[in-house]
């Protein structure tokens, strides 16, 4: 058989593509959900209006 063959086995790679997405992901609403409190507490007045902002998204 030939160097260039076909080459049969299986990789993980192939199959992890829900893990990635599950990640990047959670990571996209943590990173909006603490851009949104920042936003607010730069904005604002009180504690009252960041706690407002964090229990009403």
């Amino acid at each position: 058989m030939s160097r260039l063959g076909r080459h049969f086995e299986m990789h993980v790679v192939d199959r992890i593509g829900w893990l990635r997405a599950a990640v990047l992901g959670a990571n996209d609403g943590i990173v909006s959900t603490a851009s949104l409190i920042v936003g607010v507490a730069a904005a604002s007045t009180g504690p009252a209006d960041v706690l407002i902002a964090v229990a009403c998204p």
